[in-house]
């Protein structure tokens, strides 16, 4: 009975997962928390833009948790033994770049750089490069069109190019001293696969194709030209990253013996394409044409696919159309919101100090109607990803009195996310993207059975949820099965593995008037402060969510 495992690195933490290859049943798993900073980040209070991670902290995570995982799998099948497992696959963090020297060693493994945040890696929530974003967005309108084309019109500072060149300009001697740099998705997989070379890593083209601006239409990478513009000495890194990135029909390599020895493993299985994590999450959804998966966590990401056979409209605002990215054979579409959970565990931990009050909001929010708060909400706390592109974007509360209460606010948070959800999904479903259904996954998605009754009632789709609790684990685990030859194609593997569970979350008519209305409020805000509409008149807003309040608590 073959078996794979899946790791997948997120915000926080890492998880490992072995799984049954027959059928997809989870036999052992384990989460390791990051050592490193404040709940795995390295932050800095005097910048608010700044998020970085310590590569060391990756390695401890790859180590332990598959230990662990293996171990949970053989306490709860004694049948179970590591000869069984047949391949090995792994999600990460996106844009999550790592500086390296020639080796493929971090450079914040050395003791020159160990203590400076710019030779850790940079996670996908720093925002420090956002003047760069917009350069390159400037730059490439006037000489590459082309390049923001299937990337929405506009390049995010969450993004690799960005980060890269903010590197080179506060910090020329990290980038000097770093011979390459490697996105977290690919650095794992060539670790276990003990690449030593960095030109020689197998490079996703999930990750290249949506955050760094590659595509075989032109040649893969950006053009020297282009990288000159921006600096020369981008241009000279290129020869230096790779030509080719390559889809998850494609094996990473086979484990080293040196890994395979820390891991308990056999020596030399497959090794899965790494991908972005909500990317793996999708497949682990059962993602296929028609489906949106929203896999909801720290942020939000919005997953879809369409058969490469067709012609798909370039889709202003979005992440990326990526052909490859998520399934071989498909174009991967992205979006998403750069906050969501972590606009709640702002509002819990951070304004009201207290973690364990989440359940008790829910259940108290839960209680009112739509509209009955009066309030409204912006769901940019963490800048808007899709489908403004400004991380320069901030959150918003409208309607406050003396009389509003914490469980308002809290519901109007979700509300407010809800919404931001929407305007994604109108978004995509305007350019010919179908969307039939939705699968969501994550812990928000399995817990808050509030959340997700308001996002059908706000999106007017029934919102289903993966039989995973791991979907970017399972998903990672997928591929590994994948490139093991355990299954011949992504779509039989999925049939194998995937489901959903039974509750189902359907559009509640009277709710979806309400929150019809809000929703229009909610598109003045949006297009107001989002800058879409250069003279809107808001003096409605307020009255109109006193008139909807009062219609709520008659």
């Amino acid at each position: 009975m073959p078996f794979t495992i899946g790791l997948d690195y997120g915000t926080n933490s890492a998880r490992a997962l072995v799984v049954d290859c027959k059928d997809g049943r989870e036999i052992g798993t384990a989460v390791v928390n990051y050592p490193s900073g404040h709940q795995g980040i390295l932050l800095n209070p005097a910048d608010h833009h700044l998020a970085r991670q310590s590569p060391a902290d990756y390695l401890f995570a790859l180590e332990t948790a598959t230990k662990q995982a293996i171990h949970a799998a053989q306490q709860a099948d004694p049948s179970f033994s590591v000869d069984q497992v047949v391949g090995i696959g792994m999600d990460g963090t996106g844009s999550s770049p790592i500086p390296v020297d020639a080796g493929n060693v971090p450079l914040a493994f050395s003791e020159k750089f160990k203590n400076n945040p710019n030779a850790q890696c940079w996670l996908w929530k720093d925002h420090t490069s956002i003047p760069e974003a917009a350069e390159i967005t400037r730059i490439a309108a006037a000489m590459r069109p082309q390049y923001l084309a299937k990337i929405g019109g506009t390049y995010s500072s969450e993004w690799f190019w960005a980060k890269v060149w903010h590197c080179l300009k506060v910090d020329p001697e990290v980038f000097d001293a770093a011979y390459s740099w490697v996105e977290l998705s690919d650095f794992i997989p060539a670790v276990l696969a003990g690449v030593t070379d960095p030109k020689k890593i197998m490079r996703g083209v999930c990750m290249a194709g949506h955050k760094a601006i590659y595509a075989e239409d032109w040649g893969g990478l950006p053009d020297k030209s282009f990288l000159r513009e921006l600096d020369p000495y981008l241009a000279e890194l290129r020869d230096r990253l790779f030509e080719k990135a390559h889809d998850a029909s494609v094996s990473a390599g086979n484990l080293c013996p040196e890994w395979a020895a820390k891991l308990g493993l056999p020596s030399g299985i497959p090794i899965a394409i790494g991908e972005m994590d909500v990317h793996y999450g999708a497949i682990g959804c059962g993602v296929d044409e028609g489906t949106l998966v929203k896999v909801i966590g720290t942020s939000t990401c919005d997953c879809a696919v369409v058969s490469a056979e067709k012609t798909v409209a370039d889709i202003p605002g979005i992440c990326g159309i990526v052909k490859g990215a998520i399934l071989p054979g498909y174009f991967g579409v992205e979006a998403g919101q750069s906050a969501v959970g972590d606009i709640f565990k702002w509002f819990v931990e951070g304004v009201l100090e207290d973690e364990s009050l989440h359940g008790k909001l829910t259940e108290d929010a839960a209680a009112l109607k739509p509209g009955q708060s009066g309030l409204l909400a912006l769901d940019w706390n963490n800048g808007n990803r899709t489908i403004l592109v400004d991380q320069l974007l901030t959150g918003l509360l409208l309607g406050q009195t003396l009389y509003t209460t914490k469980a308002e606010i809290y519901r109007a948070l979700i509300e407010g996310t809800a919404f931001g959800a929407r305007a994604i999904v109108d978004r995509i479903k305007e350019y010919g993207v179908p969307v039939e259904r939705i699968v969501c996954s994550g812990g928000i998605a399995e817990k808050n059975a509030l959340l997700m009754q308001i996002y059908a009632d706000v999106t007017g789709c029934e919102m289903r949820v993966s039989r995973s609790s791991q979907s970017c684990a399972l998903g990672s685990a997928i591929g590994a099965a994948v490139v093991a030859g355990v299954h011949p194609d992504f779509k039989t593997a999925q049939a194998a593995m995937t489901g959903l569970k039974e509750v189902s979350y359907k559009p509640i008519p009277e709710n979806q008037a309400i929150y019809q209305k809000l929703y229009g409020l909610y598109r003045d805000l949006h297009d107001s402060f989002g800058g879409v509409s250069k003279s809107a008149d808001l003096g409605h807003v307020m009255k109109d969510l006193l008139a909807i309040k009062a219609q709520q608590q008659s």
